[in-house]
């Protein structure tokens, strides 16, 4: 009989939450249109404003500062389309990089330090010296939290620097979003990008939170929706599912910030039977359910691949970029020598881990060939 798996790849994408499922079962039910006026539009239409409500409450902002997306790759795209500079982190996730170099006249890409921080003397240095078009503000974007190694970033220390300088700043907050407390209007950001399904939501929704003013184009035009700041009728039973789980994990943050001393543990048991190892991002202030372990001693997709079939899902590098045979640019942008940097694997722990859990991922570590039987058992 085939073991229980445990799935740790929360920072990829998390099981649906049960709230979140009978949310978007409920949603299926109204058959009104959201820009409809009569009895049943206003029933969809009250459904999509409680979500926003939800996702509002969850990173601190106004409901009317929400904009509801296909996720946060489509609004990290809608926010850089138009600029001219374009300052972004060596360690942003691939739709802002990517984004920024299609659609920015300018980018430049700011270092981090070693540990994953960025260098915010560097980036003070690039507000100061970089040449721009005088009648636009440059884009700086930096995310809250590092998909890979879960280092958090010192957003409102950027803010400050990047409106200091006359910039508008972006905060992809795809990763903090449900897993530590998150303040839009206290980091002062012109920006934030969140999606549903890393919180326990489904996928294929998210917003754009932005402040009331701030310079930004309609993404789609030809409708009203979103107070014609993105057209197209609402995906209702997603954006439901979505405002659902925003407030499940709103409500659970303190539960999830447990999930530190059971990561610590979890990483003191594996370094002290796997003595080439080594955590990374260790030296900085991470989120509680993240851990990017090298091993040293064989490839990142060996190593997924034998957990696999131990019954442990992890991964190598992030999701977006895990099927391709390519050294992961956060590792490489933090100096880890290259041999080490081919063997990380991400753990990333959910709102839904148990004890139990923790006995199996040993068990799977074990089977794997990685820790002995007596290690497991007295971890």
């Amino acid at each position: 009989m085939m073991a229980e798996r445990v799935y740790l790849d929360h920072n990829a994408t998390s099981p649906l939450r049960q709230e979140a499922r009978e949310a978007m079962l409920h949603a299926s039910e109204l058959i009104g249109n959201p820009s409809s006026v009569h009895h049943e539009g206003r029933q969809a239409r009250a459904c999509v404003e409680a979500a926003r409500d939800h996702v509002a409450d969850l990173v601190g902002a106004d409901p009317e500062q929400v904009v509801f997306t296909s996720g946060a790759t489509e609004a990290n795209n809608w926010v850089m389309q138009g600029r001219d500079v374009a300052m972004v982190s060596a360690v942003e996730h691939a739709s802002v990089l990517d984004a920024a170099a299609h659609f920015a006249n300018t980018v430049v890409e700011v270092p981090v330090l070693a540990n994953g921080i960025i260098d915010l003397e560097a980036l003070e240095r690039a507000l100061s010296e970089t040449k721009r078009e005088k009648d636009q503000a440059p884009l700086v974007s930096v995310q809250s939290a590092n998909s890979e190694t879960g280092v958090v970033q010192p957003i409102g220390q950027v803010a400050e620097l990047g409106h200091r300088h006359g910039a508008l700043v972006h905060c992809d907050a795809v990763q903090s979003a449900g897993k530590a407390p998150l303040s839009f209007r206290e980091l002062d950001v012109d920006f934030m990008s969140i999606s549903a399904h890393k919180l326990g939501g489904p996928k294929g929704v998210g917003a754009l939170v932005g402040k009331q003013g701030a310079a930004i184009e309609p993404l789609f035009v030809g409708g009203g929706q979103e107070v014609r700041r993105r057209a197209g009728t609402e995906n209702v039973q997603a954006i439901a599912g979505f405002g659902a789980a925003a407030k499940a994990a709103h409500e659970g943050l303190q539960q999830f910030a447990t999930l530190e001393s059971v990561r610590d543990r979890l990483e003191q048991a594996l370094l002290a039977q796997i003595p080439e190892a080594k955590v990374i991002g260790a030296e900085a202030r991470r989120l509680a359910n993240t851990t990017c372990l090298a091993i040293g001693s064989r490839k990142a997709e060996t190593t997924v691949i034998a957990l696999d079939l131990a019954g442990l899902a992890v991964s190598a590098g992030s999701a977006c970029s895990s099927g391709k045979v390519a050294r992961s640019h956060v590792l490489t942008a933090m100096g880890l020598d290259g041999d080490l940097a081919d063997t990380a694997i991400r753990v990333s722990l959910g709102w839904n881990y148990s004890k139990e859990d923790a006995i199996r991922v040993l068990a799977a570590f074990e089977q794997a060939g990685f820790i002995s039987d007596e290690s497991a058992a007295a971890a």
